[in-house]
C-alpha cells in the first residue's frame, strides 16, 4: 500500500493497515516534522517495527537532507528481525518506484508517438504528390519498412504494426517483487529504489569469519584472538618477520608458520590491502549477509562495517552503542545531528542508562587489579630495557594532550579503551605530569587500589557495616588518606588506555578489573562537584549466596538522564517506543526531556483476543499475595500451586508462569515438591525452569517448544526481569496463557534503590511509592505481553495477586490491556477464573471470521479518506501491493 500521510508518500509493504498503525505513523511524522522527541506506546503484536521502518524510510526518501535512521534493539535476534522487515519495506518501495518510472516513460512515449503521427501525415501527403521522392536519415528509418520501400500505404500499415512493438520495448519485461530482499541489491537502482545501504553492527563474536577465532567459546577469547592478529603492532611484527624471512609484501604470510609464529588475519589483511576499494554496494545486510559478503571478498566484516557506517542510510545495533559512552564514542561519533534515533522496546531505558554509568568492584576484583599492576610493572621494565624510545614517545604525546595524542581518534583496529566521561576541559589539557611516566602512573594506581582495599576491610570488619557516601565525601577521604590529587584521577581511565596501547597488550579482558578501578576513579573525580548524582555504597556482603562474605563497593548512578542527555541535545529526533510504557507520563521526568508527542494507542480487534484476569483468592477463598508478610504462608503457597495445576489442566499447549525473583521461585518450587504439587503438574504438562545460566535456559526453551509442538504441552517457570521476560515471544500455541505470580517490585531493602528513591524524591518530586508501582507494573506488563504477537493470536493474561485489584495498581497497566479488562474479570477466585478460562478458550477455538478480520484492516480508499484532501500529493498513485 502506497498512501499519502499529511503530504508524505508512505510506502507500506502490505495491502491493508490497522488503525493503530496509521495513528502511530501519523504521530511519528508529527515528531519528525517538529524536529523533536516522542514517547509512543504501541500494543504488542500490531506491527510496530514495520510502521517505524516504513514511515522513517519514506521520510528519508522524501527529505534527502534527513540523516541516518539509527534503530537500537536489545538482542541479536531482534536485530536480525528488524533487518528482515527492512528488506521487505525497501523491496516494496523499489517495486513501486519502478512502476512509477515505467508509467512516466509511457506518458513520455505517448507524447513522442503523437508528434510522430503528425509528421508522418505530412510526409505521406508529400509522397502521394511525388511518388519518386526519397527520404534519408532518421526520417527514412521512421517511415520505411524493413526492405527500404517507401510507399504511403505501406507506411500506414507499418506504423500501425510498429506502435505496439515500441510500447513493448518501453515497458520492458514485467518484474515481480525482488526475490533477494537481503544482501547486495543492484536491480531497480539498488535497495529501496534509491541505493539505500542498511547495516547492522554487533560484537566480534557475532561477525567474525576467521575459522580459528570462531572456535573460541566466549566473547573475551574472541576479542583477544582478533586483537592479537589485527593490532597495528601485531601487523608490524608480521611485516618485519616477512622481511627477515625474505618474503615480499605480496607473498601471503597470513599464517603463523610463514610469519615466524606471528599470525595475522587474512580477512583483515585483505580489508587493509583493498584500501579505498572497500566500499559496500547498496543492500540490506543482516549479520549473516555481512559475513557472507565479507567472506566472498576476503574482507573482515567487523571492520568493514565499522568503516561503512558513515555511508549507510540505516544502522541497526544494540542500545549500548548509543548509551554507553565507552562504546558510543567509537561508533556513533560521526552520526549527523539530523539523524533519527529509535529505541525500540525501551520500557527499561532508564535502567540501561543507569547501568552504563555504574561501577561495581568486589574484593576479588581488587586482588586481580593488584596482579594486573604487577604484570604492567614487569612489562614496563622490560620495554625500558629493550625499547625505551616507545615509552619516551608516549610521554611526549601525553605532554601534547589527549587529542593530539590520538586517544580519541585511534585507528579502528587499535588496542585501546574509550573514555566514558571526558569533558572538553580534559580533552584539550595535557595529562598531569605526575602520571605521564608509566612507572609513576602504575604507582599512582597502586595507591588507589590499596585505598579501596582498606575501605572494604573496614566495612567487612567487626565494627563495619553498610556505608553510603557522596562522591565528594569519598574523594575527600581518598585524597586525605593517600595524598593523591583530584585532577590526575580524572585522567586515570584514559591514561590506562594509553599505557595498554603502548605496551601492545592483546587481551584487554585480562585487565578488566583494573579498568573498572580506573573508571571508578575517573567518575568519582568528575562528578564530585555540584549536587550528587552518584552514590557510593560499601557493603560487607554483596554476594547472593547466604552466609558468604564478599565485600563490595558500588558507584551507583542515580540520574538516568546523564547517559541519554547528550543524545537529546545532539540529535533532532529521538523516538522512545515500546508496548509497555505505561504510565507514560513518568518517563519525561526520569529522562529529563520534553517530548513533542506522547501517545498510547488502543488495539483494534475483531474479537476479544486477550482475556486479562485478576485472581485475588484461592479456591478456599483465602487471599493470595506475594507481599513479604504473606509469601511464606503455606496457605498462599498451596493456593498458588493448586491454581497452576488447575490452569494447566484446562489450558492446552504452552503456559508460562512468572515469579517475582529467582529466590522466591526456588523456594516455592521446593515447597510445591514437598506438597506433591509438581507431581500433579507433570500429569498434564512437562515442566521447564529458567535458571541464571544462559545455556541451560536456552536448552530448556528449546525443549519447551518441542513439547508444545508435539502436543504434549508444557509449562515454563521463569522470573520477571530475567532473560525470558525481555526477549522471548510465546506466540500461538507456545503461550496460550501467562501467569504473573505476585507484583514484581524491586528489592526495597537495597541500599542502591533507597539512594535512587531519595534522589528522585528530592530532585524530581517523584514519590517513592509512585516509582515503585510504576516500575513493578511495567515489568508485569512486559511479562504478560509475551503471550500475543498478532491479531489472530489469542491468550490469557492472569494476574495472581490481590494487590492487582487495587485501583492504583491496575490503572497503571497499558491502555491496550485495560480495554479488555472489565469489571467481571476483577477480584476472582481460582474457581471462577477457571470457568472464565474455559469459556474464553471455547470462543477462541472457533475458526477466524475472515470478514470480521477485514473490518479492522483499513483499505487504501479508507486511508485516503482519513488523510486531509488538501495535502494529498497524488490521486491515482495508490495501489494494493502485498508483501
Amino acid at each position: 500500500m502506497k498512501f499519502d500521510l499529511d503530504g508524505l508518500t508512505v510506502y507500506f509493504p502490505y495491502e491493508r493497515i490497522y488503525l493503530e498503525q496509521y495513528q502511530y505513523m501519523r504521530s511519528l511524522k508529527q515528531t519528525l516534522d517538529a524536529g523533536g522527541h516522542c514517547l509512543l506506546e504501541m500494543p504488542t503484536g500490531t506491527g510496530k517495527t514495520v510502521c517505524l521502518l516504513s514511515l522513517i524510510t519514506s521520510y528519508q526518501h522524501a527529505h534527502p537532507n534527513t540523516g541516518k535512521l539509527v534503530y537500537c534493539t536489545r538482542t541479536v535476534p531482534e536485530m536480525n528481525s528488524v533487518m528482515e522487515e527492512l528488506g521487505t519495506v525497501l523491496a516494496y518501495r523499489s517495486e513501486e518506484l519502478r512502476k512509477e518510472r515505467e508509467a512516466m516513460a509511457v506518458i513520455s512515449s505517448s507524447a513522442v508517438v503523437g508528434d510522430a503521427m503528425d509528421i508522418e501525415s505530412a510526409v505521406g501527403s508529400q509522397l502521394v504528390d511525388n511518388p519518386n521522392h526519397n527520404l534519408n536519415g532518421s526520417n527514412n528509418d521512421a517511415i520505411t519498412n524493413g526492405n527500404g520501400d517507401a510507399n504511403g500505404s505501406n507506411n500506414e500499415q507499418q506504423h500501425q504494426n510498429r506502435q505496439p512493438r515500441k510500447r513493448k520495448r518501453i515497458y520492458g519485461p514485467k518484474k515481480s517483487q525482488p526475490q533477494n530482499q537481503l544482501g547486495p541489491i543492484s536491480h531497480n537502482n539498488g535497495a529501496g529504489g534509491s541505493g539505500v545501504l542498511a547495516l547492522c553492527l554487533s560484537s566480534r563474536r557475532n561477525m567474525c569469519v576467521h575459522e580459528r577465532v570462531m572456535r573460541e567459546s566466549d566473547r573475551e577469547a574472541v576479542d583477544a584472538a582478533c586483537r592479537s592478529m589485527t593490532a597495528p603492532w601485531a601487523l608490524e611484527r608480521a611485516r618485519k618477520a616477512r622481511h627477515n624471512s625474505g618474503q615480499g609484501e605480496g607473498d601471503g604470510g597470513n599464517t603463523a608458520s610463514n610469519n615466524g609464529n606471528i599470525e595475522t588475519c587474512p580477512y583483515f589483511d585483505g580489508f587493509q590491502s583493498a584500501g579505498e576499494a572497500t566500499s559496500m554496494p547498496s543492500g540490506v545486510y543482516n549479520l549473516d549477509e555481512l559475513k557472507k559478503w565479507g567472506k566472498s571478498k576476503s574482507w573482515c566484516p567487523y571492520y568493514l562495517t565499522r568503516q561503512a557506517i558513515n555511508h549507510a542510510s540505516v544502522l541497526v545495533f544494540n542500545y549500548q552503542y548509543m548509551l554507553d559512552p565507552k562504546v558510543a564514542k567509537m561508533v556513533s561519533k560521526e552520526l549527523e545531528s539530523e539523524s533519527i534515533i529509535v529505541f525500540d522496546e525501551a520500557h527499561n531505558i532508564d535502567s540501561v542508562c543507569i547501568e552504563a554509568l555504574s561501577v561495581t568492584i568486589h574484593e576479588r576484583h581488587l586482588e586481580q587489579a593488584t596482579r594486573s599492576l604487577g604484570r604492567l610493572s614487569s612489562e614496563v621494565s622490560r620495554i625500558k630495557a629493550s625499547d625505551a624510545t616507545r615509552l619516551q614517545a608516549e610521554y611526549q604525546n601525553l605532554v601534547n594532550g589527549l587529542v593530539d595524542q590520538g586517544l580519541l581518534d585511534a585507528p579502528p583496529n587499535e588496542v585501546g579503551l574509550a573514555s566514558n566521561i571526558l569533558g572538553t576541559d580534559i580533552l584539550n589539557e595535557a595529562v598531569p605530569g605526575n602520571i605521564r611516566r608509566a612507572e609513576h602512573f602504575i604507582a599512582f594506581m597502586k595507591k588507589i587500589v590499596e585505598h579501596l582495599k582498606a575501605r572494604l576491610r573496614t566495612v567487612a570488619g567487626p565494627r563495619g557495616g553498610v556505608i553510603s557516601e557522596t562522591p565528594l565525601a569519598f574523594l575527600h577521604r581518598m585524597i586525605t588518606t593517600t595524598s593523591l590529587e583530584a585532577k590526575p584521577l580524572k585522567f586515570a581511565y584514559s591514561r590506562l588506555s594509553s599505557l595498554l596501547r603502548t605496551l601492545q597488550v592483546p587481551n584487554l579482558d585480562d585487565y578488566n578489573a583494573l579498568t573498572d578501578v580506573a573508571d571508578f576513579a575517573s567518575l568519582v573525580s568528575t562528578y564530585s562537584e555540584g549536587s550528587p548524582k552518584f552514590a557510593i555504597i560499601l557493603e560487607p556482603n554483596g554476594s547472593s549466596i547466604p552466609g558468604a562474605s564478599d565485600p563490595v563497593i558500588q558507584l551507583a548512578c542515580l540520574d538516568s538522564s546523564l547517559a541519554i542527555a547528550p543524545l537529546f541535545k545532539r540529535f533532532g529526533s529521538v523516538v522512545i517506543t515500546s508496548g509497555t510504557l505505561s504510565p507514560i507520563d513518568l518517563y519525561p521526568k526520569l529522562l529529563q526531556f520534553e517530548p513533542c508527542v506522547s501517545e498510547s494507542f488502543n488495539m483494534s480487534t475483531f474479537r476479544p483476543c486477550i482475556r486479562p484476569l485478576i485472581i485475588t483468592r484461592g479456591s478456599d477463598q483465602l487471599p493470595v499475595s506475594t507481599k513479604f508478610d504473606d509469601r511464606g504462608d503455606m496457605g498462599v503457597v498451596r493456593n498458588f500451586g493448586s491454581m497452576l495445576v488447575e490452569l494447566c489442566s484446562s489450558i492446552p499447549d504452552g503456559v508460562v508462569a512468572f515469579f517475582t525473583s529467582y529466590s522466591y521461585m526456588e523456594s516455592i518450587i521446593s515447597e510445591w515438591d514437598g506438597m506433591g504439587i509438581l507431581r500433579q503438574l507433570t500429569k498434564s504438562k512437562l515442566v521447564f525452569i529458567e535458571t541464571k545460566d544462559v545455556v541451560e535456559t536456552t536448552l530448556a526453551l528449546d525443549n519447551y517448544r518441542r513439547a508444545c509442538d508435539s502436543g504434549r504441552g508444557a509449562v515454563f517457570l521463569s522470573v520477571a526481569r530475567g532473560k525470558v521476560s525481555e526477549g522471548i515471544n510465546f506466540d500461538r500455541h507456545y503461550g496460550r496463557a501467562v501467569i504473573m505470580f505476585g507484583v514484581p517490585f524491586q528489592y526495597t531493602l537495597s541500599h542502591i534503590l533507597r539512594a535512587r528513591l531519595e534522589y528522585l524524591q528530592t530532585h524530581y518530586q517523584i514519590r517513592e511509592q509512585d516509582f515503585l508501582n510504576f516500575d513493578a507494573l511495567r515489568q508485569a506488563s512486559q511479562c504478560v505481553g509475551r503471550v500475543i504477537r498478532s491479531k489472530i493470536d489469542y491468550g490469557l493474561m492472569i494476574f495472581a495477586d490481590s494487590r492487582y485489584n487495587r485501583h492504583d495498581k491496575r490503572t497503571k497497566l497499558p491502555k491496550w490491556i485495560l480495554q479488555f479488562l472489565g469489571d467481571g474479570q476483577l477480584n476472582l477466585s481460582t474457581d471462577t477464573a477457571i470457568a472464565q478460562v474455559k469459556h474464553f478458550l471455547r470462543i477462541m477455538a472457533q475458526p477466524v471470521d475472515q470478514t470480521a478480520l477485514k473490518q479492522v484492516l483499513l483499505t487504501l480508499e479508507e486511508v485516503e479518506v482519513m488523510s486531509p484532501p488538501i495535502v494529498r500529493s497524488f490521486e491515482n498513485g495508490g495501489q494494493h501491493a502485498g508483501s
